[in-house]
This record gives C-alpha cells, sequence and structure tokens, in this order.
C-alpha cells in the first residue's frame, strides 16, 4: 500500500464504534463518507473563532472570507479547473443542480432536446426534466445494457442531433460502481454543440478529476461523499458562469462565483471541505516522501499545501493510491459475494474489469427482500443501504420497484477482512 492503513483509520473517530461488542463496519459509503478528526476540528474553530458573514471589513469576516478563498483555491487544484473563481459552493448537488437547470434552460426552445440516462442518480435527471417540461423541450433517455448496468453507447450516439442542447452524464454510478467513458461522450455530445453537464458525486471519492482534459461544461461534486461536510460544489466554465442568469437577489454581486451562491453559505462546513482536502493532499505527501512510511495528518493546514502546483501532484497521487487500494477491495468482493449463489450482483461482475467499475455494490437475493437484509446486517453491525438511493430511474430499468437493492460500497479506509465478515453475516442469513 501506498499509504499507511493504521495511520488512515486513526484519524476517523467513527471506527471506534462498537456494535454488540463488534467493531462497526462502515459499507455505507456509497450514501457519504465518514471524517477524519481534522474536518470536525476545522469547523469547530472557524464557529469559535472565525464566525461571520462575508464581505464585512472586521477581523471575524475578513478571517471567514480569507479560509473560503483558500478553500476554493485548494478545490480547483483538486478538479483542476483553469480558474478558482469557477468554483461555486452551496447547500447540496441537488440544489445547485436544480438552480442551474433552471438558469440554462431559458435559453431552450420547443424543438430543442436534451439527453439524460437511466443510469443517473435522480439528481442528475429530474433537474432537467422539470427544466424540459416549463419549456417544452423533448427529453431523451440512455438505455442500459442489462445485467451489466453500462450505458448503451450506440443508443446514446443514435440520441445525440442537431437539436440535442445538453447531455447530463454520471461519471460513476452511485448504484452500482459502473465507470462510463464520459471523455468520449463529452466529445460527441460537443460535436452536435451539445453542452455536457457531469454528475461526478460518486466519481471524487475514488478517482482524480480533471475538468480541462474532460472539456465538459459542467461538472457536479459533494465534499460528503469525500471526507468532508454536506456542502455542494459546483464547477463550471467561465463563458456560461458570467453569461447565464442565475436566479439570485438584486443585493448579490454580479461577478462570478458569488452570483450563483445565492443566500448566506455554510462557512464554517466549506472549512471543513478544506481540512477534507488537505486529507487526501496528505495522503499524496505519504506517496512522495515514502510509501514505507505511515503518514499523519499534518496539524497545520498551511504546511500540507506547499505550491499550488504540488497540490496537484498531491491530489493526482492519492487517487493512484486509492485506485489501487480500492481494486483489490471491488475483487474481494466480486469474489466473496460470488460464493453465494443466491446473490445476484447488478453490474459489472468480471473480476476482470475491475478498473471500469469502483467498489460499490448493488445485489438482490432469491429468498430475502433488500430490507430484510439491510435490517439483519445493521443489527449485526454491518452498515449498508436498500432500496433505489435516488437512482430510481435505473431500477425502474431493472424493474426492480418497489423494493429496490441491497447496496454496500467500500472507500479506502475499509478492508477485505470486513468485506469477508459481509459475507459470512449473509451466510447465517441464509
Amino acid at each position: 500500500m501506498a499509504f499507511s492503513f493504521a495511520s488512515v483509520r486513526s484519524q476517523f473517530p467513527a471506527f471506534q464504534r462498537n456494535i454488540n461488542g463488534k467493531p462497526a463496519i462502515y459499507l455505507d459509503g456509497p450514501a457519504g463518507s465518514q471524517v477524519p478528526l481534522s474536518v470536525a476540528e476545522a469547523v469547530t474553530k472557524v464557529l469559535l473563532h472565525h464566525n461571520a458573514n462575508h464581505g464585512g471589513y472586521f477581523a471575524t469576516s475578513e478571517e471567514c472570507d480569507a479560509i473560503v478563498a483558500e478553500v476554493r483555491k485548494s478545490t480547483a487544484q483538486l478538479l483542476n479547473a483553469p480558474k478558482d473563481t469557477e468554483i461555486v459552493f452551496g447547500a447540496n448537488m441537488t440544489t445547485i443542480t436544480f438552480a442551474l437547470s433552471r438558469a440554462l434552460a431559458q435559453q431552450w426552445q420547443q424543438g430543442d432536446e436534451i439527453v439524460v440516462t437511466q443510469l443517473d442518480h435522480d439528481a442528475n435527471v429530474s433537474p432537467w426534466v422539470r427544466a424540459a417540461e416549463d419549456r417544452g423541450v423533448t427529453v431523451r433517455r440512455v438505455k442500459i445494457k442489462i445485467p451489466e448496468c453500462t450505458l448503451d453507447l450506440d443508443h446514446y450516439h443514435q440520441l445525440l442531433s442537431p437539436r440535442t442542447r445538453l447531455v447530463a452524464l454520471g461519471a460513476v454510478s452511485n448504484a452500482t460502481g459502473t465507470r462510463n467513458p464520459i471523455k468520449e461522450m463529452i466529445r460527441s455530445a460537443h460535436d452536435v454543440g451539445a453542452l455536457a453537464f457531469i454528475d461526478g458525486v460518486h466519481h471524487t471519492p475514488h478517482l482524480s478529476v480533471d475538468v480541462q482534459d474532460w472539456d465538459c461544461d459542467f461538472f457536479v461534486c459533494s465534499a460528503y461523499k469525500f471526507f468532508g461536510p454536506h456542502v455542494g460544489i459546483l464547477w463550471g466554465k467561465s463563458e456560461w458562469l458570467e453569461s447565464l442568469k442565475p436566479y439570485k437577489v438584486r443585493p448579490a454581486p454580479e461577478t462570478s462565483p458569488d452570483r450563483w451562491m445565492t443566500g448566506t453559505q455554510n462557512f464554517a462546513a466549506i472549512a471543513g471541505v478544506g481540512a477534507a482536502l488537505d486529507y487526501l493532499a496528505d495522503i499524496g505527501l505519504a506517496v512522495i516522501e515514502n510509501e514505507q512510511i505511515p503518514y499523519k495528518s499534518l496539524q497545520d493546514p498551511g504546511t500540507a499545501k506547499k505550491s499550488s502546483e504540488q497540490r496537484r501532484d498531491h491530489f493526482l497521487l492519492a487517487f493512484q493510491a486509492i485506485e489501487q487500494e480500492e481494486r483489490r477491495l471491488s475483487i474481494a468482493f466480486l469474489q466473496e459475494l460470488s460464493k453465494i449463489p443466491a446473490v445476484k450482483i447488478w453490474g459489472i461482475t468480471d473480476p476482470g474489469a475491475v478498473g471500469d467499475r469502483v467498489p460499490t455494490f448493488s445485489f438482490t437475493h432469491a429468498s430475502h427482500s433488500p430490507t430484510k437484509i439491510a435490517k439483519y446486517l445493521g443489527e449485526n453491525g454491518i452498515f449498508c443501504w436498500h432500496g433505489n438511493y435516488y437512482a430510481l430511474p435505473l431500477t425502474e430499468a431493472l424493474g426492480l420497484e418497489p423494493e429496490g437493492m441491497v447496496r454496500v460500497g467500500a472507500l479506502h479506509y475499509n478492508t477485505t477482512s470486513e468485506v469477508e465478515q459481509l459475507v459470512a453475516c449473509l451466510h447465517q442469513l441464509t
């Protein structure tokens, strides 16, 4: 491993929790990760020492503004955004997407078309569908291939036309862990003159992001999925953030990103985002220093930043290490779950194709409902999800409503032993 696993786990107070005398097993990460202690400390520090609103000429307001500006720069480095003024913070990804859809739809006319997919979280479907309904715009939906739950790319290309104004694509499925070939799909969208909106919520905890290389027009993610608080993040090309008309109050600034950050922001939570990014950068620093030397989170976030150029490198190295570790976990999931004949995994099941997925797995059981399985696992200290996890277009396409599936997912702080305990518990149930 490129980082010390013990040092990673020691930074998360959640792993000290026991259920019925046994350590809790957090396989609920697809719905939100656990957070390092440093994240909670950063939030608390702002509330206790820098708590003020934006834009004042006094100490606490200036300090709060400086913290937000620094976090915006770090977020830009995470995404490889050309400008930090292209980073917008908001309540959550869903709220941001609804707001952007209202503004973007003002450019649409009857006869125009948009493209969404059956694989996406509904937060990347309903905002666009509702906006299209308001403007009399046709919605096209990309089909999936069953049971591997991958997008039908031939169908996607058939749906594109000169009438297409927007394609809304998920980089990674939050239900099945499928990685989509978004760079190719974005290029095809641009070929017909459409904009590309990328939902990166489930991508960002697992894989590096490069909005410049992908050449998408918009990208969204959520910090609570990558070890931070509940803060939504939007990146958009400057030409769109500056030319579109957001729904905002009149006194709000007309300059980006403030024109998109409607209402008072959660400044303390944004500080927590910065600490989460410091945590990720620390992993990259550990790779640089020595793969065999355990690392610890740096107490002074400034010492982790170095130069902006180095920080981008730290993120890239961190995600190389994370992806390597998570591929091991994906193989473990596939091997262990395959030992239960009654379990059906919906998604990519070939261990040789783990590079096409992240360690998020949804399954059904021939004899037990998702609700029953989730309750049983929860009683035994294994945290997971059941239902559709808002990936409603997918569960509808699979014919699995209203029960849905069981979803288990790993992050780099999970272990193969925890996967084995999951399967042992499933054997006990059956």
